[in-house]
């Protein structure tokens, strides 16, 4: 589905499933929000379900990744703020926003920023803040096959590293370094820059009202379980799943598992 968005010609995929205003006025709509140097097709096993139970969905490239034009933006308030204006251009009143990493903290902005524009709330591999160390912002800003080699090896748990997914056959670091190879050079020093100067998250999440879930991943290097508790702490109303094993790259190691948190929460 291919919307217009500032100007500019911005796709969201939809599950299989054409999500027109009328239609998404009368389903609930769920926004799958990718995180940084992905796009869309990080959410495959996620997105297709909901399209296919009753929801319409948008699991959108941001701008600059993917198949949607322009720049890269750089900050999280810019990204969430594009995430509203995305829920404007498909005539969708109120949504469930889902975000991995950076997309997570784009969906915690915009709950706190437009609370009647926000159903529900999950927020996967999450960290408030988000730091990025010296060595992987270096790597992304000088030399980016170096840093999609650091980002491979830390979002996948040990096991990831020798396969294990549940679709045979489905090499997952070849994948993963295929997703990030696609997108526009200087996509991941933006987006990995964007992560490391978000500062608004403690502010952002004692505004957010709506019921929050909290999926964090034991054996996640990215954004470690004890900053996902500290971040469950300064949002009292969060639920918290955490998958025994899983990386960061939980999408792609624990795809059941996690969808069937996500449908346990929609629907609860």
């Amino acid at each position: 589905m291919e919307l217009q968005i500032a100007g500019r010609a911005s796709y969201a995929y939809t599950g299989g499933k054409e999500p027109a205003s009328s239609v998404a006025a009368a389903r609930p709509t769920v926004v799958f929000i990718h995180g940084a140097s992905q796009d869309h097709s990080c959410w495959g096993l996620q997105s297709r379900w909901f399209a296919h139970h009753g929801y319409a969905v948008l699991a959108p490239d941001l701008p600059g990744h993917g198949r949607s034009v322009g720049a890269p933006l750089p900050t999280v308030a810019a990204v969430a703020a594009w995430i509203v204006a995305l829920l404007d251009a498909a005539g969708v009143e109120q949504a469930m926003l889902v975000g991995h990493s950076m997309g997570s903290l784009a969906a915690l902005e915009a709950a706190a920023r437009h609370p009647q524009r926000v159903s529900r709330l999950v927020l996967i591999g999450t960290s408030v803040p988000m730091p990025v160390s010296d060595a992987l912002l270096d790597a992304a800003r000088n030399d980016e096959p170096r840093a999609m080699a650091m980002i491979n090896d830390w979002s996948h748990s040990q096991r990831g590293h020798f396969g294990g997914n549940t679709v045979p056959g489905l090499w997952m670091h070849g994948v993963n370094r295929r997703l990030m190879e696609r997108q526009p050079a200087g996509v991941i020093g933006n987006d990995l820059a964007a992560c490391h100067g978000y500062t608004g998250g403690t502010e952002a999440a004692a505004a957010v009202r709506c019921p929050v879930l909290i999926v964090a991943g034991s054996r996640d290097l990215m954004t470690p379980t004890r900053n996902t508790q500290a971040l469950a702490a300064l949002l009292p109303q969060a639920q918290v799943i955490t998958l025994p094993g899983a990386g960061h790259a939980m999408m792609a190691e624990q795809p059941d598992a996690l969808l069937d948190a996500l449908i346990g929460f929609a629907r609860d």
